[in-house]
């Protein structure tokens, strides 16, 4: 399936999901669970119908000899699940009305433990009966809800699934949601910028598992990158450690690892008062979001604890109060989370952490902390995030980035409060050029020139691929236009499309040319030459959509004028002035291909966006973006690590002239105007309808 098919998929099972929670008297909490249980159901089916065959050819051939074993025990061996007939996804979709459906499930659920002790009290089993206390028919109405998940979908498809759903849950419960979700554009941002590529990873705040998912999706990319491109690369796999105070988030996070293939152990601790893995100096990746601000944690219980210790313990201004010794709390468990992070890294590890804005600024002991964090040089970069891109509230948020190999003492500085794609009114995330183009940032100050002119090369691809697409639809939709527009100035304008477009053909063979370079890039000659031509080839790009857009608009203009001319006909005829069905489908295409050329131009905007600040495709400070401070910078900031006190601002010009400002908005203006006189003659047609009914 396409990544869109999949979009769709995700959105059409939700819908339906959260149409039949309506019929339920649950709240999404007590909802998420068993919905999520059956995703893990269908991921378990999926797996063992791919492996059906070979199961039951194995267990044949080993039948009657020396070497005979129980079906189950074969069947783990080949996909990790042994189902038994009454534990298959077909098997309780199939089942008559009058069965406890409900019931039915809590047992295959029990079967699937009883041949995967890991699992054991995991899945849920005694919360498919409280769906039907409303409606009995929920719990097959939920089965055949997910039956539309192919059954040939890959554990990575039924992953992205487990993981759309566990942020739709987090959304629709509002402030708690943040406990065990961490929005995937986050933390995707993490995982590109410290690059677990192998080894093990540690979240001592681990929710629902997404670090681990994402960390394994960012190897797996990594990986496909390199075969792509017949580099050599290592085989080893990820193994994840994480703890969380929660059960049922626990236990959510384990369905998460088993749905998507991850190898690790997730155990139910609190990590102020317990260290169930012996972790420090153990993990070679760090990564969590953990609770900000919390101010209960006594200071007895982490003040011998090396984890805690190490670069000083936050405490309260002045003296302890006669009589309050032995509890006295931290004045903010943020610092101890910070220390936390540094402490659990092997000698090269690195680490990302979600944190409280306030935290980079904080002043008392939390400033000694930070002075001594910076001097012992595990401060890597500081990265703000902007606002509205957490379910939880709206509290700013910076990521901090450690790294025990560093190659030197400047800290990475990036403000990125203006990078965001809005999702909805309350809530902001990044997009996924949007998560490379930060991340290039951190590649570039590493030295990795390599990545920057390859992921132009993946954008100029991806440009191509959907202008090849749009190209298409330009023919239909000039038919559609020619047929409607019988006048000089439409047949003329819609000979400007067409020709318009015919210049793609050039650009397609510059491409052609230009992807005919070597890109094995083994030297900075290779790849300054390669960022020169990249240079060029966008260069080229920039008339055609300049054209293109002009042409749209001038379109769009005689579709306004001709529609206006002919509602003014049909009022001087005493007519209705009704939408023309092919006027409005011409509209609609026209729209689309609008939306469509867009989508295709950002990638060469995102090109644009690079090219522009990292012209030598070399890192550099860019106002506004990012600054390299050396540690003198950052003592005359007092110790700071805001990231705003250092990259500075910048104001972005929108690239118009002023005769082309005037221009749009003389055209705005009148496109309101035409609007306005088709609001009153739409409120007249109604007005004298109404008088019509009444009789008067």
């Amino acid at each position: 399936m396409t990544t869109e098919a999949i979009k769709q998929l995700e959105n059409d099972l939700w819908a339906a999901a959260d149409n039949l929670r309506a019929n339920t008297d649950l709240k999404s909490t007590e909802y998420a669970t068993p919905v999520l249980g059956l995703i893990f159901l269908k991921f378990a089916d999926n797996n063992y119908r791919r492996a059906e065959k070979a199961i039951n050819d194995e267990f044949a051939r080993v039948s009657g000899t020396r070497m005979e074993m129980p079906i189950s025990q074969i069947a783990i061996s080949k996909c990790g699940f042994y189902l038994p007939d009454h534990a298959r996804y077909d098997y309780l979709l199939n089942l008559p009305e009058q069965e406890d459906v409900a019931k039915r499930i809590k047992e295959a659920m029990q079967d699937i433990e009883k041949y995967k002790p890991e699992l054991e009290g995991v899945l849920p089993k005694d919360e498919y009966a409280p769906l039907t206390r409303t409606d009995k028919t929920i719990p097959s109405q939920l089965l055949k809800n997910f039956s539309n998940i192919p059954r040939d979908a890959s554990g990575d498809m039924l992953g992205k699934i487990y993981e759309f759903f566990l942020g739709k849950f987090a959304l629709a419960e509002g402030q708690g949601g943040g406990a065990f979700f961490t929005p995937t554009s986050v933390v995707k941002v993490m995982v590109e910028m410290i690059e677990p590529y192998k080894g093990t990873v540690y979240d001592p705040a681990c929710g629902s598992g997404g670090m681990f998912v994402q960390s394994q999706h960012f190897v797996e990319q990594h990986r496909a990158e390199l075969d792509a491109l017949g580099e050599e690369h290592e085989e080893d796999q990820l193994f994840v450690y994480g703890q969380e105070k929660t059960l049922d988030t626990v236990k959510l996070a384990k369905m998460n690892l088993a749905v998507n293939g991850l190898r690790g152990e997730i155990k139910q601790a609190n990590s102020y008062a317990e260290d169930p893995f012996d972790g420090f100096g153990k993990f070679d990746y760090v990564m969590a979001n953990p609770p900000f601000n919390v101010d209960d944690v006594p200071i007895a219980t982490i003040e011998s604890d090396l984890r805690f210790n190490t670069y000083g313990i936050p405490r309260n201004k002045g003296k302890v109060k006669k009589g309050e010794e032995g509890k006295e709390t931290v004045p903010n468990a943020n610092y101890l989370w910070i220390n936390l992070f540094a402490t659990s890294l092997k000698e090269k590890g690195r680490a990302a952490l979600v944190m409280a804005n306030s935290a980079s600024d904080a002043r008392h002991s939390e400033a000694d902390i930070r002075q001594s964090l910076i001097e012992n040089n595990l401060i890597y970069g500081m990265l703000t995030l902007p606002s509205n891109m957490f379910y939880t509230v709206t509290l700013p948020a910076t990521l901090w980035f450690f790294d025990k190999a560093k190659s030197n003492d400047k800290i990475l500085f990036i403000d990125a409060r203006n990078i965001f794609t809005q999702i909805d009114r309350a809530h902001r995330e990044f997009s996924e050029e949007q998560i490379q183009n930060i991340a290039i940032i951190s590649k570039l100050h590493r030295g990795n020139r390599k990545a920057f002119v390859r992921l132009i090369e993946r954008y100029f691809e991806r440009g191509m691929e959907l202008l090849i697409e749009n190209e298409t639809q330009v023919m239909p939709v000039s038919t559609q236009l020619l047929s409607v527009l019988d006048d000089e100035a439409g047949k003329l304008a819609v000979g400007d499309l067409v020709k318009q477009w015919s210049a793609l053909d050039k650009l397609q063979s510059l491409y052609q040319a230009h992807r005919k370079r070597d890109t094995k890039l083994k030297s900075d000659t290779e790849i300054d030459g390669l960022n020169r031509a990249q240079h060029i080839l966008r260069e080229a790009f920039d008339p055609f959509f300049l054209s293109l857009h002009a042409g749209l608009k001038q379109l769009d203009k005689i579709v306004r004028a001709h529609e206006k001319l002919k509602a003014e006909a049909a009022q001087k005829e005493g007519k209705r002035a009704m939408a023309d069905r092919e006027i409005k489908k011409l509209k609609d295409a026209l729209e689309q291909l609008h939306k469509e050329v867009k989508t295709a131009e950002s990638f060469y905007r995102h090109i644009h966006w690079l090219q522009e600040r990292f012209p030598e495709a070399r890192y550099e400070d860019v106002t506004g973006l990012c600054k390299l401070a050396t540690p003198d910078e950052v003592k005359e900031q007092d110790y700071s690590l805001n990231p705003g006190r250092y990259v500075g601002v910048v104001i972005e010009e929108d690239g118009k002239t002023e005769e082309e400002f005037i221009a749009e908005i003389v055209d705005l203006n009148g496109q309101l105007e035409e609007l306005n006189k088709f609001s009153k003659n739409i409120e007249q047609i109604i007005h004298n309808n109404i008088h019509e009914l009444i009789g008067e």
